[in-house]
């Protein structure tokens, strides 16, 4: 199932010069385990709530590989770049798949709520 990491970067700038290195180091980190950026930085449409700073969204074949990928030597080697200079949270979460029914979902919560 494909994983993704995401990025909310809640404070963006100014850019250090290691945040410069680091942008420059990780596509290279995430090579060797199949990582794509879906998102990096792009404008946020805030529709509902406060969404301050921006978004990171890659895509991983696996969760497996995701975790791989962030517990690298190579990506832990290059982390203080970016953590030392902006603040921000990080998750790694599995997709659900293109065939998920959120009213089937609905259905299993409910059995599973009524038989509790």
């Amino acid at each position: 199932m494909t994983a993704y990491g995401i990025a909310h970067l809640r404070q963006a700038g100014p850019l250090h010069d290691e945040v410069y290195e680091y942008l420059e180091r990780i596509q290279a980190t995430m090579d060797p385990f199949g990582g794509v950026f879906l998102v990096h930085g792009s404008p946020v449409d805030v529709l509902e709530g406060v969404w301050p700073g921006a978004l990171v969204l890659i895509e991983f074949p696996s969760m497996d590989a995701a975790r791989q990928w962030y517990r690298s030597p190579a990506y832990q080697e290059i982390l203080p770049l970016r953590a030392d200079h902006l603040v921000g949270d990080l998750i790694l979460v599995e997709g659900c798949g293109r065939d998920h029914d959120s009213a089937q979902f609905a259905a299993d919560l409910r059995a599973l709520a009524a038989s509790s």
